[in-house]
This record gives C-alpha cells, sequence and structure tokens, in this order.
C-alpha cells in the first residue's frame, strides 16, 4: 500500500494487478484526521435541489451554510432563477438557545408572499439538528396556510457525507411526486434525471430525445420545474445518470408506480451513443432505432475529425481522475482513451463496491485506484505518477497547480459544456489547451522516484 497513506486508509487504495480481484473498501466514514475532500450532508442535499428553478430554497441554520452553497451550481434556467437567491434563517446564539422555529416560520411566510414560489425547500443544517427544531411541523402548518408544498429537506449531519444527502433530497422530492395531473403524456416518455444542466447541457439532451421520438416530462433536477416533478410518475421510463444523486428517487418511483430505470452517461462520446441507443431500445421501436442511429451519424460526423487532431499530440500523456461519484469515472476513462492519455489515477468520493469493481475491469495493470482521498495522497499520487493533467473539481485544482499540473474541472462549478458530442470536443480541446500550454515550462514537476 502507499506509504503516505493513514494507517486505516489503506484498504481504500489499491494498485491494479493484471489477473487480480481486488478488493476496496468504500462506502464508508472518511477517517477522522484525513481532511477528505468529500462535502457535508446539507451540501449534497443543496447540490440535488438546486436547479429547480421555481421554488423556494431556505437554509434553516448559521449564514455560514447558506454562503458555501450559494450559486453552487452552474444550473441555467430557461425562465424563473429564483433558486439563485440563497435565503437563511440565518440562526443566531439567542436562537440556539430558545429554538428557531418561530424564526423559521416568519421567514417562510415573508418569503412565500414575497416570491411566490411554487413549492418551497427548507434545508436543516447541523445545528438545526443539535437544538431539536421540529421541521417537520413548521413546514406542514405553513404549507397549510399558504396552499403550496413547503418540504422539509432534513440534512443535518456529524457523521454523514454528500450521499447521505443526496438521500435527503430524493425523499423530499418524492414528496411531490404522484400529486401531479398526467393526461395527455404521450406513452413514449421519459423523465432526465441526474443532469444539473451546469452549462445547458439538459437542453441539448432533450432535443435529442425529441429528435428520436422521445417526450421528456421532467427534467431532475437541471432546469427543473415543480409542476413537472409533480407527474413525473406519468412518464414511461426513467432515465439517470450521475446514480448517485439521483438513484434513490429512480428507486422509490419505480417500487410506488412502477417506472423502469435504466442507468446512462452523458459524458463522451461512446457512453452519450449509448445514452441514445438504450432508450430506443427500451421502446423496442425500429423507427427510433433508424432515428437514433442518425442523430449519432449527424453528430459524430461534426465534431470526430476535429478530436483526432487532438489526439495527435496527446497520445500517450498521462491523467488523473478524482470526481464525487465513481460512475462519472467511467466516462472519463473511456473518453482519455478516445484522446490517446492513459489513466494511471483514479477515485471517486462516494463509489460503492461495484462501481469500483468496474473501475478495476476498465483500467490499465499499475493504475491506482482511491476511495474518499485527501490533498496528502492525491498529491503523492500526482507526483508519483508524473501526471500531465488532473480532472477534479474545486477543491482538488489548489493541488494540481501547486504541483504544475495541468487541470480540468468537471465539477459541478464549471460553466462550459462537457456532455454530449459537442462536449467531447470541448473536452478535448480543453485538455489539449492545459497539458500543451507553454506555461509549465516555467514551473518544473517534482517528481517522486520509486526507492523514494
Amino acid at each position: 500500500m502507499h506509504k503516505d497513506a493513514l494507517k486505516d486508509r489503506q484498504s481504500q487504495i489499491i494498485r491494479k494487478v493484471e489477473g487480480s480481484d481486488l478488493a476496496i473498501s468504500c462506502d464508508k466514514e472518511s477517517t477522522a484526521g484525513a481532511v477528505s475532500q468529500r462535502a457535508c450532508v446539507f451540501c449534497g442535499s443543496r447540490v440535488v435541489l438546486y436547479p429547480i428553478a421555481d421554488a423556494l430554497h431556505l437554509v434553516h441554520g448559521p449564514i455560514g451554510c447558506a454562503v458555501y452553497t450559494w450559486d453552487i451550481r452552474g444550473a441555467l434556467s430557461s425562465g424563473p432563477e429564483l433558486h439563485r437567491l440563497s435565503f437563511s434563517t440565518d440562526l443566531q446564539e439567542i436562537d440556539v438557545i430558545f429554538g428557531g422555529e418561530k424564526k423559521l416560520a416568519a421567514a417562510l411566510d415573508e418569503l412565500i408572499e414575497r416570491h411566490q414560489p411554487k413549492a418551497a425547500f427548507v434545508y436543516s443544517t447541523c445545528i438545526v439538528g443539535l437544538i431539536g427544531d421540529d421541521l417537520e411541523a413548521v413546514c406542514k402548518k405553513v404549507s397549510e396556510e399558504k396552499n403550496i408544498p413547503v418540504l422539509p429537506v432534513k440534512s443535518e449531519g456529524f457523521k454523514g457525507n454528500k450521499r447521505e444527502g443526496y438521500r435527503a433530497a430524493c425523499n423530499a422530492m418524492f414528496r411531490l411526486v404522484g400529486t401531479g395531473d398526467i393526461s395527455g403524456i404521450p406513452e413514449k416518455s421519459i423523465n432526465i434525471l441526474g443532469d444539473f444542466n451546469l452549462a445547458g447541457e439538459i437542453w441539448m439532451i432533450r432535443e435529442m430525445y425529441e429528435r428520436i421520438g422521445v417526450n421528456v416530462v421532467a427534467n431532475i433536477t437541471g432546469d427543473g420545474r415543480v409542476e413537472d416533478i409533480k407527474r413525473a410518475h406519468g412518464a414511461a421510463l426513467n432515465v439517470v445518470q450521475c446514480s448517485g444523486a439521483t438513484m434513490t428517487l429512480a428507486d422509490m418511483m419505480k417500487k410506488e408506480y412502477g417506472t423502469p430505470v435504466i442507468r446512462v452517461s452523458y459524458f463522451g462520446i461512446e457512453d452519450m451513443a449509448e445514452s441514445i441507443y438504450a432508450v430506443a431500445e427500451h421502446f423496442n421501436d425500429d423507427e427510433m432505432r433508424r432515428k437514433a442511429r442518425l442523430v449519432v451519424k449527424d453528430e459524430l460526423e461534426k465534431v470526430y475529425p476535429q478530436i483526432q487532431e487532438y489526439r495527435k499530440a496527446l497520445t500517450g500523456k498521462k491523467a488523473a481522475i478524482y470526481v464525487g461519484g465513481a460512475f462519472k469515472a467511467f466516462s472519463l476513462v473511456k473518453a482519455f482513451r478516445i484522446l490517446g492519455m492513459d489513466v494511471v489515477m483514479v477515485g471517486s468520493q462516494t463509489g460503492t463496491a461495484s462501481e469500483y469493481k468496474e473501475l478495476q475491469e476498465i483500467t490499465d495493470p499499475g493504475t491506482i485506484i482511491v476511495d474518499d482521498s485527501n490533498p496528502m495522497e492525491l498529491s503523492s499520487f500526482l507526483q508519483e505518477k508524473n501526471v500531465d493533467i488532473f480532472v477534479g473539481g474545486v477543491k482538488e485544482r489548489p493541488i494540481a497547480y501547486k504541483l504544475g499540473v495541468a487541470f480540468c474541472d468537471h465539477n459541478h462549478e464549471r460553466k462550459e459544456v462537457l456532455a454530449g458530442f459537442i462536449g467531447m470536443l470541448n473536452f478535448a480541446r480543453e485538455v489539449y489547451g492545459s497539458v500543451m500550454s507553454p506555461v509549465w515550462r516555467f514551473m518544473p514537476r517534482v517528481e517522486v522516484t520509486k526507492d523514494e
């Protein structure tokens, strides 16, 4: 195991060996003192629900919690932008002593009157769990008074992580599902779960599905609308990307309404094409299959020749990946292969045993696979493998730049389209521009030898 890993972390780091099937320990609490890259439970719920654009989002807790997650996703909207206002009850010391329920009720009353939202999500943070405010009772009372759904998002957490926050978000949304009118929904219809419209991707994805003859009932949650989520149970199929964030909701809908589920990814050429084909196969429609092939052909003709130009310069370069959900890592491994690059390290914050097993199957011998890593470990891996580019999120960016390594932001703060066929071209262009930048001549790499 790696010499720089904490003792309690050894089982969460493996190196792939040809012909072996090493088990990685995962889906567990972060090791105390490890300075995990994970976020809190509240953050997890907030990033899932935030893109619902016509809902009120109220953080019940200290102002710092609201500041931490303000505008946390790009989450573009084609209409209302109420979601971009980060409201907070701003709990103070006196509220901690005497309780914050009255303050919460007053805040909801004022905000609902002022903004007339279609629904309100109320997030409980850690301090609320400590003082014991009855969020459920306050939300129920205000909902009856204002005649709109007021939904508690029980996201206080002390030992949990953002995966628990995903569950809290799905539990809150499930209260909406099944309360809307489903008349008029076509037989061949889907819900898109797990895309958050960071840079307008969901509009592009919807358009491709519509080109093959599929109606989209609800976006959950990118450019989301409360009324669409209410009638989501009328769709014939749930198409789930980023399974960690929204799979719980899909499972609930399957159990309650019998809605079948398929998992997809919109990152990279292979997975984007498969996402279109999989929906056509589900509906078992020959005309839909024909249209799907035409859509993929048309899109590939636009981008593939340009991608090949970038491949010429990038072949043989080394890449490292560390993302929130392991499902996204699969697509990134494939995307780097299209660019001729070698993935030498891959990890995630919230991967499951089955996901890590699949990562072992698609990566090369010697690849480091890590669960719930920290800055010390990530820095050591990047140096050891002498990588040319590191793909991660905002918390990983400083690690790369301090080491003189190119960086690509593939998290929810980004503003450029990286999904779909055009997204693969944008990804190739960004990787090329970062890796081949002349700036790295002026920042020597710190390398680690085997003897060290």
